[in-house]
């Protein structure tokens, strides 16, 4: 940041005292004055610099080199030379992580079956729905890293996650991690809640769960991708 203030210190001050704030582009996008941009015809818009300071945010070099910083004061963002670049991986991560749920499904493979390694106290009561006795199956939510799948619950298991898309992390836990983390079931502590309010059930939600992770899993693999490429600047 220190870099970039002094960088552009004397041009900010000519631009403020000559009253050019602002400028706008032919479609009336505003954008900042044009000493601030790094090329002839085009200006650095705000959206731009969003997309950059995204991007360095996650660049793995930029982390570990400033990871105690990070944990105790706000970001500094350095200025790296190519600017546009940097921009471009931030937007390409911004309209990866804002439409996670328009992202194409992963292709992964639903394995569906009794789990003969299941014991039946692991099973919940069976219940009488419309005369015929129904077992409900205990929710796991539980990621299998080493074989690259989420145990669903004790009859259905995601298979074919591949190793990167665990490696796309939401601060401590990979964004994988962090879905199931969401929908997994407790039992409040206070029995009147517990009782009268906790009606959630993800077996409600196990085909919207089990969509959701698939494109996830496309989100995490998509954004590795991104930063494999800054990590070879």
């Amino acid at each position: 940041m220190e870099q970039f203030r002094k960088k552009y210190a004397t041009n900010a001050t000519v631009i403020a005292r000559s009253g050019a704030t602002k400028q706008s582009d032919k479609k009336g996008k505003e954008r900042l004055p044009r000493p601030f941009g790094t090329r002839n015809d085009d200006a650095i818009s705000k959206e731009d610099i969003f997309h950059y300071v995204y991007a360095v945010l996650h660049n793995p070099a930029y982390r570990k080199k400033y990871e105690i910083n990070l944990k105790r004061e706000f970001p500094r963002i350095p200025l790296y030379d190519d600017f546009w670049k940097w921009a471009a991986w931030g937007k390409q991560l911004m309209d990866l992580h804002v439409n996670y749920e328009k992202a194409k499904p992963f292709a992964l493979k639903s394995v569906v079956g009794a789990r003969h390694d299941v014991p039946k106290s692991r099973t919940q009561p069976a219940k009488e729905t419309a005369g015929k006795r129904v077992v409900s199956l205990r929710a796991k939510l539980k990621a299998d890293k080493d074989n690259g799948a989420i145990i669903i619950d004790d009859n259905t298991t995601l298979t074919g996650i591949p190793k990167e898309a665990w490696e796309y992390k939401l601060g401590n836990r990979s964004a994988l991690e962090w879905v199931l983390d969401q929908y997994k079931e407790s039992t409040p502590s206070d029995p009147t809640i517990a009782e009268k309010f906790n009606t959630y059930k993800f077996a409600d939600y196990k085909k919207e769960v089990i969509e959701l992770l698939k494109r996830v899993c496309t989100v995490s693999v998509e954004t590795m991708k991104v930063i494999c490429e800054m990590e070879k600047k």
